[in-house]
């Protein structure tokens, strides 16, 4: 369809998805606050709730710090624009459309934030679930892609990544940067924060050069499992940001 088609211009407009257009742009500009951003390259996007595979995106060429409601682009399962004022980056078309069709995600936030990025560098791809208890949240939940193949700038490598992720709903791409998952805005933007933080305790512990100090994985899966039944801390952080963040 037109980009200029009425029934999709009232869709975007109606009230429900200009709120989820509000939570999107606010958890783009909550990330370049916190130093999750690069250029203005990476995504988020989030599905509509309608089961039509449309979905949000944040459009090509704007700096995360400066992307408003209004500022939201609305495209299909295949990638095409269908309301907004802006363009769309090809790999997130590519990207974003394969997890949300293929892995069944609400929201997808891909990001190349430094410490998540920097273990994806190493020989063992991703975050260690069993050391710092901001890890541990992610235990059980994490998925790694080794093949890097080059940029998204295809469906088929699109594709390649929401296979990977194997159910999973946080994914380490090797040698490229990590895709992190969820139901809502909220829930998903805290996972990628808090991913992001453990990333950077590991990082920074081994820098130290001293033996590493993991739990068992028994309590790792315990500590995985009480913070996904702590659901309301993701909402009260996503309020503060609200707040909080211009």
């Amino acid at each position: 369809m037109s980009r200029t088609d009425p029934q999709q211009d009232a869709d975007f407009h109606s009230s429900a998805v200009t709120r989820l257009r509000a939570d999107l742009a606010l958890a783009l500009r909550a990330a370049a606050l916190h130093g999750l951003a690069e250029g203005v390259c990476n995504h988020f996007s989030v599905e509509l709730p309608d089961g039509s595979g449309r979905f949000l995106l944040n459009p090509r060429g704007l700096l995360w710090s400066e992307i408003g409601t209004d500022d939201i682009v609305m495209i299909d399962a295949r990638g095409a624009l269908l309301a907004g004022r802006h363009e769309v980056e090809p790999t997130a078309m590519f990207i974003h459309a394969a997890i949300h069709r293929i892995a069944g995600q609400a929201c997808v936030l891909h990001t190349h934030m430094p410490y998540a990025t920097a273990l994806t560098l190493t020989v063992d791809r991703a975050l260690d679930t069993t050391l710092s208890q901001n890890a541990m949240r992610f235990h059980g939940r994490v998925a790694i892609d080794a093949q890097y193949n080059g940029l998204a700038l295809d469906a088929s490598e699109g594709e390649r990544i929401a296979r990977a992720m194997q159910g999973a709903d946080v994914v380490f791409l090797g040698n490229h940067g990590v895709v992190v998952c969820g139901a809502s805005m909220a829930h998903a933007y805290d996972d990628l924060y808090y991913l992001e933080r453990a990333c950077a305790a590991q990082v920074l512990a081994g820098s130290t050069g001293r033996p590493l100090a993991p739990v068992a994985p028994a309590i790792a899966e315990h500590v995985a499992q009480q913070s996904l039944g702590e659901r309301l801390q993701s909402e009260l952080f996503f309020e503060a940001l609200r707040r909080t963040v211009t």
